[in-house]
């Protein structure tokens, strides 16, 4: 079975192709793809060929992990059925592209274990779930200090505080550089880093993959301050020794999202303590994807752009 999908050539350049599927195992289930966002952060890199080494990484390859469809075969006891609502967190699906992370495109045979339901949103805010689901795993590691600060009010940012707050933290305040990302009513405090001069947190959550602010960010934690990297940063991170070692500072890095964050996070939806309202602000064709693309990483309006795939 063939299916259409997006493919990233090399860096800079994305078309769509149609690709040939694997052959289905014991426990894939077809899913047809209705919206797939695109990451400003881990495929940023992809795009501008800074993503560091992984196992498996090269190009051609077809990127996303940010999809949401329904069902079209779900085969034998398996637990979904036609036309369940699904988010697809990335997937291994094609024979002449690599899948790094694989779910942009209009079909996909999926492990049902990787298949997570879409049903408490049931639309196009679905593609959000995975990023919510990271912003929960930073809360909540073991040992994990509430936010007192959060840098960057991008969707990752606008997601930390959100959860923070649905989860009866006190609200953080954010820095954000971008005026227009800094308006609108919030249920915590969105500033400018200048108008913040001299102040010190506890516990510093930084959503922006830029290694060059750590520095910065360390002479701002009191002593035995925590700083949380919970973006994805592409170059290597420094930082004099002598500012960290007089606060006795804390480095903690985020990793991705598991299975119980997930759940964690359908819970707060189910609850209504969490809301994904505001955050999906662009919507194009999957077949505008060369276009969409550099927008999603050059645009600071676009906070996350959404993929239509229904008529590709």
């Amino acid at each position: 079975m063939d299916a259409i999908a997006a493919v990233l050539e090399r860096p800079g350049r994305i078309v769509t192709r149609t690709l040939q599927l694997r052959e289905p195992k014991d426990g894939d289930l077809l899913v047809e793809i209705d919206y797939a966002g695109i990451s400003a952060g881990t495929e940023k890199l992809l795009w501008d060929g800074a993503m560091p080494a992984f196992p498996g990484f090269g190009y051609p390859l077809v990127p996303g992990y940010e999809s949401v469809g329904r069902v079209v075969d779900a085969r034998g006891s398996s637990s979904f059925t036609e036309n369940d609502k699904v988010f697809v967190p990335g997937a291994h699906a094609f024979t002449d592209a690599r899948s790094f992370f694989g779910a942009n495109a209009r079909h996909l045979f999926v492990p049902e274990d990787r298949l997570v339901r879409n049903d408490i949103l049931g639309d196009e805010r679905g593609v959000l779930l995975a990023l919510a689901a990271t912003a929960h795993h930073a809360l909540g590691a073991d040992g994990a200090r509430a936010p007192d600060l959060i840098i960057g009010h991008g969707t990752l940012g606008r997601l930390l505080a959100r959860i923070a707050v649905a989860r009866g933290m006190t609200p953080p305040r954010v820095w954000e550089i971008d005026a227009g990302r800094r308006e609108g009513s919030h249920d915590y405090p969105v500033i400018a880093p200048h108008e913040d001069e001299g102040a010190t947190y506890r516990a510093i959550y930084d959503c922006t993959g830029d290694a060059t602010l750590v520095p910065g960010l360390i002479d701002r934690l009191e002593k035995g301050g925590e700083l949380v990297l919970a973006g994805f940063y592409s170059g290597t991170i420094a930082f004099p020794f002598a500012p960290a070692f007089m606060r006795e500072a804390r480095l903690r890095i985020a990793a991705e999202w598991s299975a119980p964050d997930m759940a964690a996070v359908r819970r707060l939806l189910a609850d209504g303590r969490l809301a994904f309202d505001g955050l999906v602000t662009h919507r194009r064709s999957a077949c505008e994807m060369s276009d969409a693309y550099p927008q999603a990483f050059t645009d600071p309006a676009c906070r996350k752009i959404v993929l239509d795939w229904s008529d590709c």
